[in-house]
């Protein structure tokens, strides 16, 4: 058992669905994204991803891609994500860790020597937003090897042969992107998302997790009577670069966090 499958199945028996938080590694700068990342379990986010900032973050909305460029701009490299994530997995030794990133730099860092090093800074999944199912065979190879969690992207274009293709290499979750397009919040979500999440369940029993465009508590409550669980991103990055200079940043996370999650109950 991994501790996403751990995670999953105890709130199955609380009924209750998974809130995962999305930060940029560096983002205002490394030792506060430790801070934030520990902030977010306590205000009970169930697990995190964490993105390796990338130059051409290609599937990423202005908001990610901003905070791709400045954590770039602050030194942040793959290497010193996986330090940062080391730090977390010593002060939150139960939280799933998930790395969000594109294959260049992975492929850069060299697959073998990388799926190692996340394994042993306490990752537990990745997500490789550019790596489609048909091309990602060396890289599955190393991270089940590790032991590491491949999670893929469905969109709701996506045809029945590729939902097929996706859950059979998936694992920890499926991600339901909800929307055609890039990262990004909105104020609302699409009508044919139910449809879409129930293509996929018919394809696998791994839990479904919706994202891009989730935001606010009312699109958490609406996601949560179809899916097991939701990702917030943009809405989340946008605080943290507003309040970066402010005091009570860790408040404000905290805060906000924690209505979200109230939403999953």
């Amino acid at each position: 058992m991994s501790r996403l499958s751990d995670l999953f199945a105890t709130l199955r028996a609380c009924d209750e669905k998974a809130l995962i938080t999305f930060i940029t590694a560096g983002d205002p700068n490394a030792e506060r994204t430790v801070e934030i990342v520990v902030t977010l379990a306590a205000a009970g986010a169930d697990a995190v991803e964490i993105g390796i900032p990338f130059s051409d973050p290609l599937a990423d909305g202005p908001s990610i891609q901003a905070s791709s460029q400045r954590a770039l701009h602050e030194g942040m490299t793959v290497r010193k994500a996986l330090h940062a994530v080391q730090r977390i997995r010593e002060l939150c030794p139960n939280l799933p860790i998930i790395l969000m990133t594109y294959y260049n730099p992975i492929l850069r860092y060299g697959l073998e020597n990388y799926a190692a090093d996340a394994k042993l800074a306490g990752v537990d999944a990745h997500i490789v937003t550019d790596l489609t199912p048909e091309e990602a065979a060396p890289w599955n190879l190393y991270s089940h090897k590790e032991g590491l969690d491949a999670i893929y992207l469905l969109a709701p274009t996506s045809t029945e042969e590729r939902i097929q293709k996706a859950a059979n290499i998936s694992g920890g979750f499926i991600y339901c992107v909800s929307r055609t397009g890039v990262t990004g919040a909105r104020e609302d979500i699409p009508r044919e998302l139910p449809d879409v999440v129930s293509r996929i369940r018919k394809a696998t029993d791994l839990p479904i997790c919706v994202g891009f465009g989730v935001s606010e508590p009312e699109h958490i409550r609406a996601i949560s009577n179809f899916a097991d669980g939701v990702v917030v991103g943009s809405a989340l990055v946008n605080l943290i670069h507003r309040e970066k200079d402010s005091e009570n940043l860790l408040v404000q996370v905290r805060e906000y966090i924690s209505g979200l999650k109230a939403a999953t109950r």
